[in-house]
């Protein structure tokens, strides 16, 4: 069985137009403050969607943008380049090269959805909204204006201090460490080489010509021993003080007297 409803209040008759009337009433009292367009310039929250700016070197041509934009007013052209491969042996690649990329802002209805879709972050807001012009077709930028707008978009709110670190720069920051690390190695290994001892050129040669000069010193050691050996006397040696002396050996040759 359901519950009976609680019962309501009788409403005054015209309470509703009473409490608008104290609005309107209030808001007369008020001081009318009028914003004094274009000497005094409005300030607009940063992500007032004014008009859209690309950053050209993000762009892939990947069409995404231009096909999810229910207004079709994205227009991109572009061709292909064969890349030569980086190392010797590899392959080469294609990549697509960016010819056009316009916005017709007469068609465009600030959706966003470009913007949302691009997975490059090649497309941003920017608040700027003074480009009004007198023919439609002045409208349709191309990329060196969207470039122009890009200039002006505003730097991203900071992040929530107990957010996680977005992958994007935590890859950008091992990659930054990678080459550095890389660097400072090549770096000291050149500094090893060039630190490395290497001996003076004169005393290269001094240590050269020292062996040469040592052994010209020597060589005339032996040879005047060699002459000292075919200067010493052929006779039967002496003896050593104290001990008699041998006798002395006959003649060989006939001696005198004999017949």
């Amino acid at each position: 069985m359901a519950e009976p409803l609680p019962p309501t209040r009788s409403r005054i008759p015209g309470s509703g137009l009473a409490k608008g009337l104290a609005v309107t009433l209030r808001t007369m009292t008020k001081k009318t403050v009028t914003a004094q367009y274009p000497d005094a310039q409005p300030e607009l929250p940063p992500r007032t969607r004014g008009v859209i700016g690309l950053f050209e070197e993000n762009c892939t041509v990947c069409m995404l943008c231009a096909r999810e934009c229910p207004d079709w007013c994205i227009y991109i052209d572009s061709h292909k380049e064969t890349v030569p491969p980086t190392a010797p042996g590899g392959r080469e690649r294609s990549r697509n090269v960016l010819d056009r990329f316009a916005i017709d802002f007469s068609l465009c209805m600030y959706c966003g959805i470009c913007i949302e879709v691009c997975p490059f972050d090649a497309l941003f807001w920017s608040p700027e909204f003074e480009y009004a012009e007198t023919d439609i077709h002045e409208l349709t930028h191309e990329r060196d204006k969207l470039r122009e707008w890009m200039w002006t978009v505003p730097a991203p709110p900071a992040l929530d201090p107990a957010a996680e670190e977005p992958k994007e720069i935590v890859a950008a920051r091992k990659s930054a460490d990678k080459l550095a690390t890389e660097q400072a190695a090549r770096a000291e290994a050149a500094q090893g080489r060039a630190e490395a001892p290497q001996g003076d050129p004169a005393q290269a040669d001094s240590a050269q010509a020292g062996p040469a000069q040592a052994g010209a010193a020597q060589e005339p050691t032996e040879a005047d021993s060699a002459q000292g050996d075919q200067a010493a006397p052929s006779g039967p040696p002496t003896a050593p003080p104290g001990q008699p002396e041998p006798p002395a050996a006959p003649p060989s040759g006939p001696q005198e007297g004999q017949s």
